[in-house]
């Protein structure tokens, strides 16, 4: 019993910013992953940044320089800040988080309602 729950999405400007948060409450233990997917119109569903509990983060090239990933562990949140939005950046943004559950079998990986972004030119 894990939900997941996204907020922050929105229509903006190209160049302007946004912050995606995705916040895990249920049974957890601890989170060793948590990450952001996006899927556009007629295309797949893609990585766009994920973040491990030790503090490593790895980013599709298309968003590196200008998307950050960032973790809250207390709050078993996941945030996205987004700078220099560009229009193909529009998507729905999905969070993923891999839970440990309070049994040794427990783990399992949850997927947010997705958050709509925007971005016009």
């Amino acid at each position: 019993q894990v939900q997941l729950v996204e907020s922050g999405g929105g229509l903006v400007q190209a160049g302007g910013s946004l912050r995606l948060s995705c916040a895990a409450s249920g049974r957890i233990v601890s989170i060793p992953s948590m990450g952001w997917y996006r899927l556009a119109p007629g295309k797949q569903r893609e990585l766009v940044a994920v973040v491990t509990s030790g503090g490593s983060s790895n980013y599709a090239d298309s968003v590196k320089g200008r998307f950050t990933i960032s973790r809250d562990n207390a709050k078993n949140t996941v945030y996205l800040q987004m700078n220099s939005l560009k229009p193909e950046d529009t998507a729905v943004y999905y969070c993923n988080v891999i839970v440990i559950g309070p049994s040794l079998f427990s783990t399992q990986g949850y997927w947010g309602q997705g958050t709509q972004v925007t971005v016009s030119s």
